[in-house]
């Protein structure tokens, strides 16, 4: 399952257990959510998150909004049941946490299946420990299913027994794998949230060094921090307009049947004409969601 080209520009992580928050969700400029079962809810609440949660997606009104059920672990003892239900709620993806194995998404994949998932309902993989690192290339191709990874980035740093740095170098080249495993498989990748809400020069940072490395967008833990993360993700002007420029000088020279493209003076390959589609098709959306 190729990810769709959509924007990804900021994913929030919202508590199943809060009714309120599952009900504001589908008035927030973000273009994704992660309706979370796992770290958000109490073991007391979990149950009835469950319930919340898919009540909360088939009732829908959330708009173009992509939605995301964290579930918790299959080794819980919610987690079989957290599937089950997820399958038949009509969101777009199951996200499982700290994936370390295909067998893992494989399992999940036939809990879906029997309950009934769609065929285009995606499996997303929270990517947060070292043994998940290593083995990125094996987990992003365990299922035709796939369609994302989620970057873990706080458990990672726990694990790896690092410190949270504003360049995040201990962090890089788990960052890197899991972004190459993710491009190798046409997948999408987000970056991990960033914890000081008071530091806003430091989220701004974040969000400009996960665009510069190649991920899609940013999850978020606030509201707040929806428009930065919207900001810096979106396509720039300028990007857009050489885009249109790239795919109108493809589309001339295929008429004229040349099979050389330049547009000044810069030779135009293939490569460069899909990702010039993608991003004015990503501008597009963007426009339509606002």
């Amino acid at each position: 399952m190729a990810t769709t080209a959509r924007p990804r520009r900021s994913v929030l992580y919202m508590p199943g257990s809060n009714p309120r928050a599952l009900e504001k969700a589908r008035t927030l400029p973000a273009d994704g959510l992660i309706l979370d079962l796992e770290d958000a809810v109490a073991p007391d609440a979990k149950e009835e998150a469950r319930a919340q949660v898919v009540d909360a997606v088939k009732a829908g009104g959330y708009g173009a909004r992509e939605l995301l059920v964290r579930v918790n672990s299959l080794a819980t003892p919610w987690g079989q049941a957290d599937v089950a239900a997820a399958a038949q709620s009509g969101a777009h993806a199951v996200l499982i946490p700290k994936v370390e194995s295909a067998d893992t998404v494989r399992q999940v994949e036939a809990i879906m299946v029997a309950n009934g998932a769609p065929a285009d309902m995606a499996i997303w993989c929270m990517m947060e420990t070292p043994r998940g690192m290593l083995r990125a290339e094996e987990i992003a191709g365990s299922s035709p299913r796939m369609g994302g990874f989620v970057m873990g980035t706080s458990d990672l740093a726990k694990d790896l027994h690092c410190a949270h740095t504003r360049d995040r170098l201990p962090m890089i080249t788990s960052l890197g794998l899991c972004l190459l495993a993710a491009r190798a498989y046409g997948l999408a990748a987000l970056d991990g949230v960033y914890l000081d809400l008071n530091d806003d020069e430091g989220f701004a940072y974040s969000c400009q060094q996960g665009l510069e490395l190649g991920f899609d967008g940013k999850t978020l833990i606030h509201p707040k921090t929806i428009d930065a993360a919207n900001r810096v993700f979106a396509p720039a002007e300028k990007e857009i307009e050489w885009s249109k420029k790239i795919i109108a000088a493809h589309a001339e020279a295929s008429a004229a049947g040349k099979g050389v493209v330049v547009v000044d003076g810069k030779l135009i390959e293939n490569l460069h004409v899909e990702n010039a589609r993608r991003i004015v098709a990503l501008a597009d959306q963007i426009a339509a969601m606002a």
